[in-house]
Order: C-alpha cells, then structure tokens, then sequence
C-alpha cells in the first residue's frame, strides 16, 4: 500500500508573509512625516521643514502619492485600562482630527503621542509640569 500524504494544508505564518530582508526598502523616497512623528520634541527643535523630495527620472511629486498610515511596529507593550467615557472622548478626538484637520491617526497613536508630550511638559518644567499638578490634584 502507498503511503498516505496529509491531507491538511500548510500554510506560511505572518512572520514568513511580511519578512523584508535587512536593506531592502519599500518606498524609494523616505517619509519625512512619519520620521517626524517618532522624533522626541526636544529633538525637532531647530529642524527645517523638508521640502518634498523628487523621484529619480521623475518631475512628479512624491507627497501626490498616497501617504503611509504612519503605523509603525513597536518592541515594547503596555496594557491601559480607560473608562467608557475616556474611550469615547479619545475616539471623538481621533474623528475630529480626521474630519476637521485631515489627520489620520489609530487610538494607540494618539496616546503615543500624548505621552511623549507629557513626558517632555515634564522635563522641561519639573515641578511646574502639568503631569506634577494633575497628580497631586487627587
């Protein structure tokens, strides 16, 4: 009797699905926004605005490309619990930005980006930070 094959399909796992070797890049021109937003504010002080670069044997603008969500994968996690209300208000901001601003951010993003700017009110004022003033209002 021939031997039986399994029957069960194998499958590549995400890790295998979306590997980019080291040095390969997806976008020839780098996203000065996206470089931006990952740049602690002390550090962006002084900084120019970029200009929008050209593609190589191209007139056309990069920045009439379609832009990258601005996600990014992050090594560390925490875990936060929120109130309903918190949550809301959260989601609410994140709409508004997208309605009134044309800034398109997820949850996590948004509270990336709040927390780097208490962390920096914090530096720089000490004990005059609003992060000091908040916690000893309980």
């Amino acid at each position: 009797m021939a031997s039986q094959r399994s029957r069960r399909v194998t499958l590549p796992g995400a890790d295998e699905l979306f590997f980019r070797p080291s040095g390969t890049e997806v976008d020839a021109v780098p996203d000065t926004e996206t470089e931006r937003q990952y740049t602690a504010p002390e550090q962006r002080r002084g900084q120019a605005q970029a200009r929008p670069a050209r593609a190589k044997g191209s007139t056309r603008v990069v920045d009439a490309a379609p832009r990258p969500s601005g996600r990014q994968r992050h090594d560390e996690k925490i875990t936060v619990y929120i109130s309903g209300p918190e949550l809301l208000a959260l989601e609410q901001t994140r709409l508004s930005l997208r309605a009134e601003h044309g800034l398109t951010a997820d949850r996590g993003r948004l509270v990336r980006e709040a927390v780097a700017v208490l962390l920096a009110d914090f530096d720089e004022n000490g004990a005059a930070s609003m992060l000091v003033r908040r916690l000893t209002e309980d």
